[in-house]
């Protein structure tokens, strides 16, 4: 990510290290992929190191949530993913869309045209 410095900079460094460094369900590095992956949707498309059964998922979290359903948790459960670990990947991959909107918006206000 880019430079976030700035008036909720602690803030939001004590929540991406509580997203992808706490005890969980799932690796860290599937949920810091995760995150890079949505991030970089969000700014530019790109980024496969998240697996191929979740990359689809992760990309409709990233852009569309508004659309995501019943069915596609279902399916990927029935891929064996369980509950938690999709609520992990789900949580990074917004958070990781999160801060790529919110770099793409400070860039708009220091007058940087997207890439």
């Amino acid at each position: 990510m880019g430079d976030l410095s700035g008036r909720y900079a602690a803030l939001t460094e004590r929540l991406v290290e509580s997203v992808l460094t706490r005890t969980g369900h799932t690796a860290s590095e599937l949920r810091r992929a995760t995150l890079a992956r949505a991030a970089r949707l969000v700014l530019t498309p790109g980024g496969e190191d998240v697996p191929p059964a979740l990359t689809a998922y992760v990309d409709k979290v990233a852009l569309h949530a508004h659309t995501v359903t019943d069915a596609d948790v279902v399916a990927l459960q029935r891929a064996g993913n369980s509950d938690d670990a999709l609520f992990e990947v789900t949580v990074a991959a917004a958070l990781g869309a999160a801060l790529g909107r919110l770099e793409r918006g400070l860039a708009a206000l220091r007058g940087e045209e997207p890439d």
